[in-house]
């Protein structure tokens, strides 16, 4: 299975929220099995689950509801680093973010970010979605990065925005008041998806710290980092693509090859070239995002299989079979009963 990994500036900037919450960052690392000094090293990139150990480690201690539910402290330590400099060259919310579509992966592999247009609303949704988790992604890992792209956005317009709506995929809290007041409205929780709807007023309103020269500069950085990464192949664009489709059904390759702005053929050819087929790199994914949404027990099998872009059950049924040789409720079963540590 593919190991998602987050950048180290942005976990360093969780480190630093953790201790401006008051909470010991260095013991919190540790015990995540996250080395601090490390996350000096520009190039450190951080397996996911250990991302999420430090969240779900860092909740305990700080018995606190909402942690890291702050505007100032999601603008001060939400460190998008070099994406967040081509995103303040850029012209406008609309075209950065278009961009950022594909640079989320600089941030972290195991988040994608898609912006679609609401014509009814005349704005559009800004979603994110986490997926190459082994174990349940906490509440506060989610909430912090939709509350981080918020942020940003302010930052970068100069503007004080309110979403126009807003929907996350956690339950309802106990206690409401720190989402009114880092989000400006209450989120519908408990939704499909991890989204806010931005005017289209906004989106288009010109970026302050626009520079065509500096824009262009950033991008190839941007790109060439990309391509270190392994985010410049056919197959991991694929990939991505299809776990953004999977939840309106399964994805078939010529509509892939068009939002990648290739013709079938062409994408056929460059999969040949890396020696990995289509329908491989489905399954591959299915069975990645399979292990995550299994280790979530809120999820019923039934709307797992929908999310998998399955016609019914009985099929995921029988990919889990195939994949871990047990069917799906054995193998959360044996999921839930491990004992949650650190990643290796």
């Amino acid at each position: 299975m593919t190991q998602r990994t987050s950048s180290a500036a942005w976990v360093r900037g969780i480190a630093d929220m953790l201790a401006a919450e008051g909470l010991p960052a260095a013991d919190l690392c540790a015990e995540a099995g996250i080395d601090l000094a490390a996350l000096q090293q520009p190039q450190t990139r951080v397996d996911v689950d250990r991302v999420s150990r430090l969240w779900e480690i860092a909740a305990a201690r700080h018995g606190q509801p909402g942690l890291g539910l702050d505007r100032d402290l999601a603008a001060r330590y939400g460190n998008v680093d070099l994406v967040g400099y081509a995103l303040a060259s850029s012209p406008n919310l609309l075209t950065g973010l278009g961009h950022l579509q594909r640079q989320m992966a600089l941030i972290s592999d195991a988040t994608t970010f898609v912006m679609e247009r609401d014509p009814q609303q005349r704005g559009y949704w800004l979603q994110l979605s986490h997926i190459g988790a082994t174990r349940p992604i906490p509440r506060q890992r989610v909430e912090f990065a939709v509350l981080t792209l918020l942020t940003l956005c302010c930052w970068l317009t100069r503007r004080e925005l309110v979403p126009l709506s807003m929907g996350l995929i956690t339950p309802p809290p106990a206690d409401e008041t720190r989402y009114r007041a880092a989000f400006g409205l209450l989120p519908r929780f408990g939704q499909p998806a991890n989204r806010f709807l931005l005017a289209e007023a906004d989106l288009l309103a010109p970026i302050p710290t626009h520079n065509p020269s500096l824009w262009a500069l950033h991008e190839r950085l941007v790109e060439a980092e990309l391509g270190q990464l392994g985010q410049s192949l056919a197959s991991t664009k694929v990939r991505t693509e299809i776990a953004r489709l999977l939840h309106l059904g399964e994805p078939r390759r010529e509509d892939v090859a068009a939002r990648l702005h290739l013709t079938d053929r062409t994408l056929q050819r460059r999969l040949q070239a890396e020696s990995v087929s289509y329908q491989q790199l489905l399954d591959d994914t299915r069975r990645e995002l399979a292990c995550q949404y299994l280790s979530d027990e809120r999820r019923s099998l039934a709307e797992i299989a929908d999310l998998l872009g399955f016609a019914d059950q009985s099929n995921l049924f029988r990919a889990c079979k195939r994949w871990f040789g047990m069917p799906p409720g054995q193998y959360r079963a044996q999921i839930l009963s491990a004992e949650p540590e650190a990643a290796s």
